[in-house]
């Protein structure tokens, strides 16, 4: 009952209001990320969800979040390397998980849940096992078992080790844990990681790190 009605609802319900509650924190990092790192002030981008029933595929949607890089190119118009691009300011954002406020917007159409394992990238899907791909038989969350537990200081492994847990164990009492963790987490800026760690080495594979 709470995997296929209740949590949806709660999803709703909540995000709808903090998008109100928080809509003063939205002006605010708009204007920062405007006048540091330029237009556009949203980043978007296709990231895999929830596997649509009758297709079997994963559904394709657009991913919302606050840029957190600038556009700086070489001498032959080439995107520098993200650990480049990636400033100061944009670290801040990424530590305090401010750059990720407007996935709220995802939740409430329907694209995320506010916990489920975190949406990746699309090329990713071809690499996953059987397995790994059972991570996608519930919507993708703004915060996980895997944040609340190592974030970006985890292995490919270990990642999708806590995201297919989460998938098999879905309960009220776990969402209300790992939310309640989520909070400690951001506040201790723990699982951050330190450096270029701050931009997530690419999966290439199982078996792979």
């Amino acid at each position: 009952m709470y995997k296929k009605c209740i949590k949806r609802a709660l999803d709703i319900v909540i995000s709808f209001f903090a998008l109100i509650i928080l809509s003063p924190v939205f002006l605010i990092v708009s204007i920062k990320v405007r006048k540091k790192l330029g237009s556009p002030v949203f980043f978007t981008q296709d990231r895999p969800g929830l596997i649509d029933s009758k297709t079997g595929k994963e559904k394709i949607f657009k991913l919302y979040k606050f840029r957190s890089m600038t556009n700086e190119t070489d001498e032959n118009g080439e995107l520098l390397p993200k650990e480049q691009r990636l400033t100061h300011f944009g670290k801040k954002l990424r530590a305090t998980s401010l750059d990720e406020l407007p996935e709220l917007v995802n939740i409430l159409k329907g694209d995320m849940s506010i916990v489920g394992p975190r949406p990746l990238l699309v090329k990713y899907l071809p690499l996953y096992s059987e397995e790994q791909r059972r991570r996608h038989l519930v919507r993708p969350g703004l915060t996980g078992l895997a944040q609340v537990n190592g974030r970006n200081e985890l292995s490919w492994d270990e990642k999708f080790e806590l995201d297919l847990k989460y998938v098999d164990n879905i309960s009220f009492s776990m969402d209300l844990s790992i939310f309640f963790k989520t909070v400690m987490t951001v506040i201790k800026h723990e699982g951050i990681g330190k450096g270029d760690a701050d931009v997530i080495a690419e999966f290439k594979g199982d078996g792979n790190e």
